[in-house]
């Protein structure tokens, strides 16, 4: 039944979709172009795009960077060998957070895409260097009215937050640090050693120039030995909680922590250095003295900064005893087992 119904279906279907025939020649007197409307042009090649504001955006700061380049490359600055690439100031940026820069670029921004625009300003920012070191003012400043617009607004501050503060000399040319580790701290004071001219003199002759850092390093480690021999004692005392350092810490291991700042510097003899230290066991006092020692001894001397950076002496040691765990004897040690 269904097989004779549907040719049925199929020509009412016709019959309803079907139009009355309009010749051609009756259309003349109408006007067409009227009813076409033609489509705006895109202003951008982004408008496409899910996110025409950003690429906008991204693709004028990849044209300032080629700009850049492409004078740089002019003035044959580029490209750079990897030592003169080396040789320049290390890049201190403060960029604005993923949400700030996605209000200014009006799109909400992905991690991937804030790397993007990250990673362009800080290239525009290494030309700048370049520009700057080479003393290209223009572009210098072309790319620097460029940069900062997407710098956080307290970016000097930001900056200069993770900076130590340099040590002061006072009017006598005493230095004044604080060193820290682990729960212990010491106030440390470093005057420098004045010694008259006729006393310098007679120390050159009597003692030779190769034996004068070990009577120091002797007569600081331990005082008492000196006084056996013909050898002149040494003006630079260390004093610890007014103590002297060798009856202060008994054991040799931190004497020579404290030591070790001032023989790396090569300043043996040249200081007195008094220290009041408070907390903690010998072991941190030593180490909260040595640090200090070396924040002071740069004050001092500068060109020392260099060699104690590199031993590490001049950052707090960030390593603290663990905590001891509920259910364990210590910080990782078990109880032994115990079958009954």
């Amino acid at each position: 039944m269904n097989v004779l119904r549907r040719p049925q279906g199929l020509a009412k279907f016709y019959s309803i979709q079907t139009r009355p025939f309009v010749p051609p020649a009756s259309l003349n007197h109408f006007d067409f172009r009227q009813r076409q409307r033609e489509k705006p042009r895109p202003t951008t090649p982004t408008f496409y795009t899910a996110r025409p504001e950003f690429y906008d955006q991204l693709s004028s700061l990849e044209s300032a960077l080629q700009h850049a380049k492409t004078a740089l490359t002019t003035c044959h600055l580029l490209p750079l060998p990897k030592f003169a690439r080396e040789a320049l100031p290390p890049r201190v940026n403060a960029w604005v957070d993923k949400r700030e820069l996605g209000l200014k670029l009006r799109s909400t921004l992905t991690t991937s895409r804030y790397r993007r625009v990250v990673l362009v300003l800080n290239e525009l920012e290494t030309y700048r260097s370049i520009a700057e070191k080479a003393g290209i003012i223009e572009l210098q400043e072309g790319i620097r009215g460029i940069t900062e617009l997407f710098e956080r607004a307290d970016a000097a501050t930001m900056l200069a937050r993770g900076k130590a503060k340099p040590v002061k000399l006072d009017e006598y040319g005493r230095s004044y640090t604080l060193g820290k580790r682990k729960t212990s701290s010491a106030r440390v004071w470093i005057v420098p050693v004045q010694q008259s001219p006729a006393d310098k003199s007679t120390a050159s002759q009597s003692i030779p120039a190769a034996t004068e850092t070990d009577s120091a390093l002797t007569a600081l480690l331990n005082p008492n030995s000196s006084s056996k021999s013909n050898e002149p004692v040494s003006v630079a005392r260390i004093l610890v909680n007014n103590t002297p350092l060798s009856t202060y810490f008994p054991i040799p291991a931190d004497r020579a922590r404290v030591i070790h700042p001032i023989k790396l510097a090569g300043l043996l003899g040249a200081y007195n250095i008094f220290a009041i230290v408070r907390g903690g066991g010998t072991s941190g006092q030593s180490g909260a003295l040595a640090h200090g020692i070396a924040k002071g001894l740069v004050a001092h001397e500068p060109a020392a900064a260099t060699i104690l950076k590199k031993a590490k002496l001049l950052r707090r040691d960030p390593r603290m005893v663990e905590r001891k765990k509920p259910g364990l004897a210590k910080a990782r040690k078990r109880y032994a087992w115990v079958k009954r």
